[in-house]
């Protein structure tokens, strides 16, 4: 007997995609700017974001365009809700400590997303990295610290020969770095961080310049990722 898959949704699929591109854009968005995102009519992106509106997932600033709503925030503060209580603290302190943005990377299918990120106390100028921000896990820092430490059978089939020498080097360093690639003329150093149970993560920072070396700044943020691993149990 022949078991047929049961369809997607293709409605529920482009609502999540809104909140994906709304996300992404890192501003609010108009509902023509949804509807190209989509490749859809206006009219029906019209529709989806009611919807969502109707849920609090979305809201509309003064000039009436889309952007993420409050309702978003208490989701997103239950996604492994251990894990960042335990960060939040870590962060905080190395934040501080290294004078930079610090976050918590996670290992989403073929993507690198921040989890959470804090920036630093005192500082003058500091590079905001906000929570949902996602990216190729093959581009960057955290990403390249993720792969360190993922079978290669389990790398997206988008890993050049370059991209493979840089995670070669992250492994026998046990940290990467990142100039320019996710962001032009920022930088980023990470960690992997291996929890029992979960998929593997990074801890990493995010900053222009500093006076910091990488191998100092790793040297920091291993400290933060044992002390997540030890209060986690694994």
């Amino acid at each position: 007997m022949t078991t047929q898959a049961v369809p997607a949704s293709q409605t529920l699929s482009r609502g999540i995609r809104i909140l994906e591109l709304l996300a992404d854009a890192r501003a609010a968005l108009t509902i023509d700017e949804i509807a190209r995102g989509l490749t859809v009519h206006r009219s029906v992106a019209y529709r989806l974001v009611r919807t969502l509106e109707d849920h609090g997932l979305v809201s509309r600033d003064a000039g009436g365009r889309i952007e993420l709503g409050a309702r978003m925030a208490a989701l997103a503060a239950g996604v492994a809700h251990d894990l960042q209580a335990e960060a939040i603290p870590e962060l905080t302190e190395a934040a501080n400590d290294l004078g930079m943005t610090c976050f918590l990377a996670v290992l989403d299918r073929d993507e690198c997303v921040t989890l959470v990120s804090v920036e630093p106390r005192h500082a003058v100028a500091s590079v905001a990295q906000r929570p949902g921000t996602r990216h190729a896990v093959t581009v960057g820092a955290p990403g390249k610290a993720i792969l360190s430490v993922l079978a290669e059978r389990l790398w997206p089939a988008a890993a050049t020969a370059t991209v493979r020498d840089d995670v070669a080097r992250a492994a026998a360093a046990g940290y990467a770095t990142s100039h320019d690639e996710v962001i032009p003329t920022l930088r980023s150093v990470a960690v992997p961080m291996i929890l029992r149970g979960r998929e593997p993560s990074a801890i990493a920072v995010v900053y222009v310049a500093s006076a910091h070396q990488p191998a100092e700044i790793a040297a920091r943020l291993r400290i933060s990722a044992a002390a997540i691993r030890d209060a986690l149990g694994g």
